[in-house]
């Protein structure tokens, strides 16, 4: 799905990286490269990537260097909702651990 026109101004979506089924897991890690810890590490660094354009951004908005305040907006919304998400997986992983530990051996 994409909306056109969003391109336009430097809004690109996060598309999150696909997981290998499981009982492939260790061919694909090897094919591709990506273990679980390395899309981890991908998403936060996105995380911060994103952070840092609205930090930037609104820097530029509040010093009037910035000539369209809706770039500012968009960046801003989308370092929102993608700390939102981040915050949302790590809640569940939590959770998944914790239910893990509560297991009987």
């Amino acid at each position: 799905m994409s909306v056109s026109g969003i391109e336009g101004v430097g809004f690109t979506p996060y598309v999150a990286p696909t997981l290998a089924p499981a009982s492939t897991s260790a061919s694909a890690k090897a094919a591709d490269g990506q273990g679980f810890g390395d899309l981890v590490i991908k998403g936060l660094d996105h995380l911060e990537g994103v952070q840092d354009k609205a930090d930037t951004l609104s820097v530029q908005a509040a010093s009037g260097d910035l000539s369209a305040i809706h770039d500012y907006t968009i960046a801003a919304t989308e370092a929102a909702v993608t700390t939102q998400l981040t915050v949302a997986m790590r809640n569940k992983a939590v959770e998944a651990f914790t239910e893990i530990m509560r297991m009987p051996i």
